[in-house]
């Protein structure tokens, strides 16, 4: 478990910061008077993730392998953290629409009916507290990997 405490955290870093960025994003209004923009801005939280893993990488670069990183253990320790970040994500997705926004999906349902984007129960299937779990632990998964994957090619080094 030791081996995995850095990890550990960076993967609940990640998650605080997932909430946080909900959190803004209600704020300024994307969750509702702006709930058009939404699909766009809400991309920029990659910036966030990004840096997360840069972060995470040069850190255990540093402290955990004495300054020298292949691609390899780069891309383990995003692994690493992708795994906790998935397994954490129904929780952040619970606490993000429970807690932080409760009304983002009836308000996205409204909207996407509105502007002829869906149906109603294509609507109400898809802006779902088990849907959105369910595409938090895929895209988690899915994005975690290639983040790693790319984020250790620029972290790795060899003396």
């Amino acid at each position: 478990m030791n081996n995995y405490k850095l990890e550990i955290r960076w993967g609940f870093i990640f998650s605080v910061a997932m909430l946080l960025w909900v959190l803004i994003e209600r704020v300024v209004g994307l969750h509702s008077t702006l709930i058009a923009q939404h699909a766009i801005w809400t991309n920029l939280f990659a910036v966030a993730a990004i840096t997360i893993y840069v972060l995470a990488l040069r850190q255990k670069r540093t402290h955990e392998l004495n300054g020298e990183m292949t691609w390899k253990q780069g891309f383990m320790c995003g692994v690493g953290i992708t795994i906790v970040v998935a397994i954490l994500s129904p929780l952040t997705q619970w606490l993000a629409h429970t807690l932080v926004s409760p009304h983002f999906f009836a308000n996205m349902v409204e909207y996407a009916v509105s502007s002829g984007n869906m149906t109603e129960p294509q609507a109400l299937n898809y802006f779902s507290l088990q849907s959105y779990m369910i595409q938090a632990v895929i895209g988690a998964v899915v994005m975690g990997v290639i983040t790693s994957a790319v984020v250790a090619l620029f972290v790795r080094n060899k003396k």
